[in-house]
This record gives structure tokens, C-alpha cells and sequence, in this order.
């Protein structure tokens, strides 16, 4: 991940365009978009790239509350290592206060790379 992006980088987007109140009833979770993006970044696994990263932005966010998350690795397994340490906080938060996750508001300002 130390050189410039060129054609070997693969790209992996996704933008909710509905509120994860949607998603949650739709789906059953407010993480879709988590668990869609390790579906999509699995599939460039074996393509060559040495590294990973994901970055989450929050629309519609309160001032002085953070809205921009990022996460890279460049280790041996780093899409594994990514979703490690994005999904730590939800595995922590179902496990000490698992009614809060279903409360949308309250994942989108409180637990990162969610919203």
C-alpha cells in the first residue's frame, strides 16, 4: 500500500441510500452495508493486492460528532484484519447492550463504520 493507485488497486463502493431503519426491517440488521462490502472486497481477495482499507462516511450527523471512519492493513490476511477491527465494536456492544443495536439512531452516532 506504500505506492501510488494504479490499475492493480481494486475499488469496492457502497452507498445506503436509505436510513438503516430500512435496512434493519428489510434485512434484519443495520450492518447490510458492512456485510455487503466483505462480500465485495472477498471477491478481489486473490487479485493481487497487498493491502486493505475501508472508509465509512456519515451523512446527516450532529456537529463536533464524528463522521468519517478508516481502517487499512497491509498484513498477511488484511481484508480479515479490516472486518476484525470493524466488527469488534458491534460484537462488543451485543454483548454488554444488545437492545441499543436496535435502535438506528443510536448505531449511526455510536458504533463507527455503521451509517
Amino acid at each position: 500500500m506504500s505506492e501510488s493507485i494504479k490499475h492493480e488497486c481494486g475499488i469496492a463502493l457502497i452507498r445506503l441510500l436509505k436510513p438503516l431503519d430500512y435496512y434493519r426491517e428489510k434485512y434484519g440488521t443495520p450492518f447490510y452495508g458492512i456485510q455487503k462490502l466483505y462480500l465485495l472486497m472477498e471477491k478481489q481477495h486473490n487479485r493481487g493486492q497487498d493491502g486493505a482499507g475501508v472508509v465509512n462516511i456519515k451523512l446527516d450527523m450532529p456537529a463536533g460528532s464524528r463522521y468519517f471512519n478508516r481502517f487499512r492493513s497491509n498484513g498477511d490476511a488484511p481484508i480479515k484484519e479490516v472486518f476484525q477491527n470493524i466488527n469488534a465494536p458491534i460484537e462488543n456492544e451485543l454483548e454488554n447492550n444488545p437492545e441499543k443495536l436496535n435502535d438506528e439512531y443510536w448505531v449511526k452516532r455510536n458504533i463507527p463504520f455503521a451509517g
